[in-house]
């Protein structure tokens, strides 16, 4: 997509001049309904980041953690909760493990806010199978904190979980964890800053969670000096004419996002960008990196189901900027996305919201998720007060917008931080963590962008478990759902003839009819095969490909 198509439109965006407020502000919404929103609870302040699993969504906190029933995603319950302060509690879950970030000074390894009671920063675990009871068992302390952290499945052990842990926070003096070493000087002896830990977990004894490696991926390969990638602002200030904030130094990452699967990983890392192999995930190594003056701040990757893109964020302003105002570049404050080409990241182009936000609002990309509709790569993402933003990049050189929801700012008049930290699909909906408001369920809804169809087919593929930052390939089984997504998706890029698609859905119609009737599986796939012939589509193609597959299952 061209810039200018990715700012805001000379006819007015529905989400400009929302009316503000914080439980009563305007709505703007399109292919996105609103389905509820549960309030924090008083003793609650900032949410942060969001896990699944079975029917509970976990939603961290910087003062501890939420538990919500989501069985009815049209009035979400919350069903217990835990307070236990240290921002920014970013969480993941694996079995009955809650892991838990924090790099707050004041955390203290009981939970308390005692100043007596041990610093900690580092990663928690506890044990949630009583969800009602935690209890933690393992609290590993690490020089930086954690920031976030990121859970490593490895296809080749089944006996551990490992946890990639980015510490952003300064480093710790020797005399709160002696190992820590705060020079700046990459020369110095074991730095701790230039590096992520590793902290393996045996599922067996989680109370034995430790570090095992703290792997220099930012290390210049020829030189060995630690300092290898970006050092800060590579000109005087960023295009805006702005100070650089925060300052793209790559020191640590912001947050890796891994897909096992591929034995690949993708770390935002403040100044830069990298793909990583982790198919030793207790040694990972820096395949590539990539730099952008337009970024301030890598913070987040995603990669498409195929795992051949990736799509970045830039934090530009932190979190808690406006930066989606009029004056905004769509490159500022914007996804970056990359195709993995040999091996490299290629760029292609930028994604940011095209509606103009108040400068009461802080706006920039942050957390998202991959939508799971066949043929196609979308995302759903959070923009803080910009709403969230679901895109279709495909086509990862012209990215666009197929929905989106938006509330107006908390304060007409003041800048008040809110809006959605993590906007993520869990089996058929969106859930949003909001830092001001709380906890919000969505459903998508048929556009000329999305059809009924597409999204039925993306609610069959169901998961008991999701940590977003740990990637899984979905698969769709065969389906009337996925075959008319392929056939809608077909119409709509004009790639059949109408006689042809009308055709196609006259026989796959007949062909489920006779399946909810019991036929005869050899009338059922009669009709499948007349659908693939009619269709004049190629015998590889991805509509035929489906309705094969249909038909081997109704034989």
């Amino acid at each position: 997509m061209t810039a200018s198509a990715m700012t805001a439109s000379a006819a007015a965006d529905p989400r400009d001049d929302l009316s503000p407020g914080l439980a009563d502000a305007g709505v703007a919404a399109s292919g996105v309904q609103h389905l509820a929103n549960v309030a924090k609870l008083s003793q609650f302040s900032v949410n942060s980041d969001l896990a699944f699993f079975d029917d509970t969504a976990v939603v961290g906190n910087y003062n501890g953690v939420q538990f919500y029933d989501i069985s009815d995603p049209n009035a979400p319950v919350l069903k217990s909760s835990m307070v236990c302060p240290g921002s920014q509690n970013d969480v993941s879950v694996y079995g009955d493990l809650l892991f838990m970030s924090v790099e707050a000074t004041s955390a203290r390894v009981d939970c308390s806010t005692n100043p007596a009671s041990t610093v900690f920063r580092g990663v928690r675990i506890f044990d949630i199978s009583d969800i009602q009871n935690p209890v933690q068992v393992a609290a590993v302390q690490t020089c930086r904190g954690s920031h976030t952290h990121t859970l490593v499945d490895s296809p080749a052990d089944d006996e551990n979980v490992y946890v990639y842990v980015s510490g952003t926070a300064g480093v710790r003096s020797t005399a709160q964890m002696a190992s820590c070493n705060n020079s700046t000087n990459p020369a110095s002896e074991n730095p701790s800053l230039w590096r992520i830990e590793v902290i393996k977990v045996p599922l067996a004894a989680p109370q034995d969670a430790a570090v095992v490696s703290e792997p220099r991926l930012f290390a210049d390969p020829a030189t060995g000096a630690l300092n290898g990638l970006q050092n800060g602002p590579t000109q005087p200030t960023h295009p805006s004419g702005a100070n650089y904030s925060p300052n793209p130094n790559t020191n640590a990452c912001h947050d890796i996002t891994v897909y096992p699967e591929i034995g690949l990983a993708a770390g935002a890392c403040q100044g830069n960008g990298i793909l990583i192999d982790i198919s030793d995930p207790v040694n990972p190594v820096r395949l590539d990196a990539v730099a952008d003056p337009n970024y301030s701040y890598w913070h987040s990757a995603t990669f498409n189901n195929d795992g051949t893109t990736v799509v970045f964020t830039d934090e530009w302003g932190g979190g808690s900027g406006a930066r989606c105002r009029a004056t905004d570049r769509p490159e500022w404050g914007a996804n970056s996305i990359y195709d993995i080409v040999d091996g490299k990241l290629e760029f292609r182009s930028y994604y940011k919201i095209p509606s103009v936000q108040t400068t009461t609002e802080n706006c920039v990309a942050h957390n998202g998720s991959l939508v799971p509709v066949p043929g196609r790569d979308i995302m759903v993402q959070a923009w803080y007060q910009g709403g969230l933003s679901v895109f279709d990049f495909t086509d990862s050189a012209n990215p666009v917008e197929i929905g989106y929801f938006d509330r107006g700012p908390i304060s007409a008049t003041s800048l008040v931080t809110g809006g959605y930290w993590s906007t993520y699909w869990y089996n058929g909906n969106i859930l949003g963590s909001e830092i001001a408001r709380g906890f919000d369920s969505h459903a998508l809804t048929p556009t000329a962008f999305l059809s009924a169809n597409e999204i039925a087919a993306a609610s069959e593929v169901s998961s008991t478990l999701t940590n977003v930052q740990g990637q899984t390939k979905f698969t769709h089984a065969p389906s009337f759902a996925v075959v008319r997504s392929y056939v809608d998706q077909a119409e709509r890029a004009g790639t059949l003839s109408a006689k042809a698609i009308g055709e196609v859905r006259k026989h796959v119609d007949q062909a489920e009819t006779l399946a909810a009737g019991n036929a005869a599986g050899r009338a059922i796939v009669a009709q499948l095969d007349n659908a693939a012939r009619k269709s004049g589509a190629a015998t590889d193609s991805a509509l035929v490909t489906a309705i094969n597959a249909l038909a081997g299952v109704q034989g």
